[in-house]
């Protein structure tokens, strides 16, 4: 259920500075929670049991274990638990994707950028992964991250692979892809324009737009469209921020500009789609 909005979205954060990766079962007693979101990392969520809702970014999802749920950063969430959980969390933070050397690792990480939730036949294999990633975690000799790098490897692939149907990628990851989903969500302020996008990746657009396609199919503009859309909505349902407000956040110059671009993918106004919204979550 979405709450009342509010002004700025609650940042919660729950990993030291300095650690940069964080494996821990997941809190029993965590049942009803805010609407909140986890600025500088991503997590993997898995439920082994529980019942209830996961909302994410306004969406509702079904607690119906074995489940996973993938959190980029950004994203708004919040729990409504009507039964005990239990399972593990997987935080990982910007800059353990900045110092992993392993390219191969940091592209199947993301290629679960587009999805929320997988619901699993089985998980074992997924029980005993996370039982070793916290026991390699919490050690800190010479060669840990290597086994910490190899076991997450293991159960992202493993993940990828039971959820190969549902994941919107082609196979072909590639480097470059990796670095503009990066600067998408990373980057300082929101940017419309792939040919500057490509040009801070040193990469021409024609170049950008066939590593988006090998990866998921899609155009590099294509991808900006969802990521922006992504976020109007996010700022829609979780703050009181004006829509022109909302629309130079988003690098909009004309607020009536942005509102044709979210009616032509919402079929809705940003007004009609906050209204209709909280009509329907209340």
């Amino acid at each position: 259920m979405l709450l009342p909005a509010e002004k700025n979205i609650q940042i919660n954060d729950k990993i030291s500075a300095d650690k940069h990766i964080k494996v821990e079962p997941f809190r029993k007693d965590k049942r009803i929670t805010q609407p909140h979101k986890h600025k500088q990392y991503f997590e993997i969520i898995f439920l082994s049991k529980g019942g209830g809702a996961h909302w994410i970014d306004g969406i509702c999802y079904e607690v119906k274990p074995p489940v996973l749920f993938f959190l980029n950063r950004d994203q708004v969430h919040n729990w409504e638990l009507q039964e005990e959980p239990e399972g593990y969390v997987l935080i990982l933070k910007n800059s353990f994707l900045q110092q992993c050397r392993d390219e191969s690792l940091k592209q199947l990480l993301h290629l679960v950028w587009h999805a929320n939730g997988l619901y699993l036949e089985d998980a074992e294999e997924i029980i005993a992964l996370f039982g070793l990633l916290i026991s390699h975690t919490s050690r800190d000799t010479a060669y840990e991250r290597h086994c910490v790098d190899g076991l997450l490897k293991t159960l992202v692939a493993g993940i990828l692979e039971k959820g190969r149907h549902h994941f919107l990628h082609t196979g072909q990851q590639t480097q470059l892809y990796a670095r503009y989903i990066d600067l998408l969500l990373t980057g300082p302020q929101v940017q419309r324009k792939v040919s500057i996008l490509a040009q801070q990746l040193n990469a021409t657009p024609q170049n950008l737009n066939a590593a988006c396609r090998k990866a998921v199919n899609l155009s590099a503009s294509e991808i900006l469209d969802d990521f922006i859309m992504n976020e109007a909505r996010r700022l829609l349902l979780y703050t009181e921020n004006h829509v022109s407000e909302i629309a130079y956040r988003l690098s909009f110059k004309d607020p009536s500009y942005f509102v044709k671009f979210f009616k032509k993918y919402q079929q809705q106004t940003p007004e009609e789609f906050r209204r209709n919204s909280f009509q329907n979550y209340h």
